[in-house]
């Protein structure tokens, strides 16, 4: 079935110029009416002369020029002469070369195969044969053909090339029968279809498989599902309630197929405070490391050094600052012991402490890593440390396995060269990442931790932060103190005021927050969008695009992101002959338009001054600089880093003019402009404000109605949820 922006060629393989035969990858050249064109994708054992059917995306490497990905393939074996000839001469049988090859072709023409395949003592007749290789050439032959076969058969059901190897590779010749019998091992981790697609192929065969297959599928699914709620493990119970009804059956029997699934190690079972939860596999591995890693710190903590208070006091002699006694706790507690949790809200003094532990780190000759979890985040520590930071990715050298998952070069194995590491907005981490992160510290290593724990939790899976300082083994320092030159900012006071629940100051004009009231959703959409086109430029001098950005609790209704950035787009972009645009199922990309990367994509290749390198992440924003159709390619500069952009590849960009409170963590902005009316109840918290507000620099404006404004400050109930960490630590 073709997705949007899908196109269909067929044609006959010239030449495979590359395969990969961990996990199938292939390059290679199609003969489609005369043009020659280059296809790449998973085609495990497809050689030239093959007749081909693809689906897929004209594309564009940075290296290799236009390129057709592929995404599904069909193949009929060759049938022509030529063809015939093509294929064998290009290694596909083996003991089959160019030259034998033209010597069969001349002997059995188009009957070739069947002799091959039944009669080898006929293939024994040509000079060069004997009877021995003609019976290992028919025998590979028929291996290879089963194989084949096995991969033509599961394309029938609608699996791609890359789900065919990997089902192949997962169960061997009886992969079809297998399947047949139980569509739903699809599922499994190796292949990784969803349960739906699974589901949608066995309502298609011929005979209907075993219902307690789909029962123990659907049930691993509620759990995996739940992952993307940010949820590490849901409750036993919980599940089976999910599952009677999703699978409609009884609570009897969905525990009676927990069971099975929890023996076949599918899931995994641990019970806190008496309840017990239920995990995927690699989540419960990435917490119980998590928990093994701290504890194996808290044992044999890192070779502290004494602070001496000679070298603080030449650090706030030479900076010209003062230490407060919290910051001189946490200054003393890193060098000391080695290991820290920092946190802090804004004005607390967590950059002025970050920098003196660096420099006493230096001071004592420690090689020290700066890491944080987005390259904005990381943009922002280097500029406020004077030292280069890393995205955490970049810091543990990222890159894919044979399965094309992702994995890191940095590990227990191979360990980051330093001395320590200084980990900044930890509360965006989820428990994967920061598993890796701690697979990667050298023994000795001291680690510093900061965040802000009044923030969202990440997008991921887990709340580490949250965890770590509530299990309380770890030395915590929280800056609480705001300091006198940062209470002159209504932004701050008002930031500390919605974490106590206290209400704000929305009547003082004079400072740089403001409250606009506004009665009605449209209205409060369009003010913003003034405010940004045009208002808050004349007036202060910013940049539409570089310096405002509008943070919005959700992506629907009125004064969600969709719409304004509709709204935004008309004004400050319109159409214009002079600007190309893409326009597709009512998505408008146009050269200028402010966009916003909305998926990791580890393929992008950018370009910075002489640096060069790969990769374009979640939450990355940008300036479509120039759209070229003709090309296929959209040239998009994200910071300062420069890529070449497919353009089929607009899917993985959304407008960012506004952009999801979510999407901001890790940001800061001269002026946020923030509307908030009619906000959905799972919506409407205290820390989803507090983060908002603590991404404006310099100007903060809230623009819709007020009660909902101090409804937001009183809902205090952030958002549940369910992880082992804390209590894995406590043991």
């Amino acid at each position: 079935m073709p997705e949007s922006n899908e196109i269909q060629i067929t044609g006959v393989v010239e030449n495979v110029t590359f395969r990969n035969e961990e996990n199938g990858f292939t390059v290679l050249d199609l003969n489609s009416d005369g043009d020659l064109i280059t296809a790449v994708g998973v085609l495990p054992h497809i050689d030239a002369g093959e007749n081909l059917r693809l689906l897929g995306k004209f594309d564009f490497h940075a290296s290799f020029g236009r390129q057709f990905k592929i995404r599904l393939c069909e193949r009929t074996m060759p049938k022509s002469t030529a063809d015939l000839l093509k294929y064998l001469s290009s290694g596909a049988v083996k003991e089959i070369g160019p030259a034998t090859a033209t010597k069969i072709i001349d002997a059995f023409g188009e009957n070739t195969f069947d002799v091959i395949e039944n009669d080898p003592d006929r293939l024994a007749t040509i000079k060069g044969i004997s009877k021995a290789k003609a019976v290992r050439i028919s025998r590979a032959f028929r291996e290879q053909f089963a194989i084949r076969e096995i991969m033509i058969r599961l394309e029938h059901y609608g699996m791609s090339p890359s789900e065919c190897l990997h089902a192949f590779k997962a169960f061997g010749n009886k992969t079809v029968e297998l399947i047949e019998d139980n569509p739903y091992l699809l599922c499994d981790e190796r292949i990784g279809m969803g349960f739906e697609r699974a589901d949608a192929i066995a309502n298609n065969l011929v005979l209907a498989p075993n219902s307690d297959f789909r029962i123990r599928a659907g049930i691993v699914y509620i759990v995996k599902h739940n992952l993307s709620n940010g949820h590490t493990c849901i409750p036993r119970a919980k599940v089976i309630e999910s599952a009677s009804m999703f699978l409609e059956i009884s609570p009897e029997k969905a525990s009676e197929q927990i069971d099975i699934v929890l023996h076949n190690k599918q899931l995994v079972e641990y019970e806190i405070n008496g309840t017990d939860f239920l995990f995927i596999p690699h989540i419960y591995a990435a917490e119980k490391k998590i928990c093994d890693r701290i504890k194996l710190l808290v044992q044999f903590p890192p070779a502290g050094h004494k602070t001496l208070a000679e070298d603080i006091r030449k650090i706030q002699e030479d900076h010209n600052i003062s230490y407060e006694e919290k910051q001189l706790e946490a200054i003393t507690t890193a060098i000391e012991k080695g290991i820290l949790i920092l946190t802090g809200g804004p004005g607390t003094g967590k950059t002025t402490t970050i920098n003196g532990i660096i420099e006493l780190f230096e001071g004592q000759g420690l090689k020290t890593a700066l890491c944080a979890p987005t390259g904005r985040a990381a943009k922002r520590m280097s500029e406020v440390t004077g030292r280069e930071a890393k995205t955490i990715h970049r810091l543990l050298e990222v890159e894919f396995d044979s399965e094309e998952k992702q994995t890191f070069a940095r590990n227990i194995r191979n360990p980051l060269t330093v001395q320590a590491v200084i980990v900044d907005e930890l509360s965006m981490v989820d428990v994967c990442l920061f598993a890796a992160l701690l697979d990667a510290l050298p023994l000795g290593c001291r680690l510093v931790m900061v965040g802000d724990s009044n923030q969202l939790p990440p997008v991921g899976s887990g709340n580490v932060l949250h965890d770590l300082i509530n299990s309380h083994l770890l030395p915590t320092v929280e800056l609480t103190e705001v300091f006198r030159q940062a209470m002159e900012s209504l932004i701050v006071r008002n930031a500390h005021k919605i974490v106590k629940g206290e209400s704000i100051d929305t009547n003082d004009k004079s400072g740089d927050f403001f409250f606009m009231p506004r009665p009605v959703a449209t209205s409060a959409a369009q003010t913003s969008s003034d405010l940004l086109t045009s208002r808050l430029p004349k007036a202060y001098g910013y940049s539409p695009l570089e310096d405002i950005q509008i943070l919005c609790p959700s992506r629907k209704g009125e004064a969600g992101t969709v719409n304004i950035n509709r709204l935004i787009q008309m004004n400050i972009n319109p159409p214009s002959p002079d600007k190309s645009e893409i326009n597709t199922q009512g998505r408008i990309f146009r050269e200028g338009d402010k966009v916003m990367q909305i998926k990791n994509n580890y393929d992008i290749v950018w370009t910075k001054e002489e640096e060069c390198g790969t990769g374009i992440f979640n939450g990355d924003i940008g300036i479509l600089e120039k759209i070229d159709l003709k090309a296929g390619l959209m040239r998009i500069v994200f910071d300062d880093k420069v890529t070449e952009y497919p353009t089929d590849s607009f899917s993985e960009l959304e407008l960012a003019y506004a952009i999801t409170v979510h999407k901001s963590q890790g940001n800061e902005f001269d002026a946020v402009i923030m509307p908030l009316i009619g906000l959905p109840p799972q919506l409407a918290y205290r820390n989803l404000l507090y983060t908002a507000v603590t991404r404006a620099k310099k100007h903060m404006i809230i623009v819709g109605n007020l009660h909902e404004l101090e409804s937001m400050i009183a809902n205090n109930k952030k958002s549940r949820r369910y992880s082992a960490l804390k209590a894995m630590l406590e043991e």
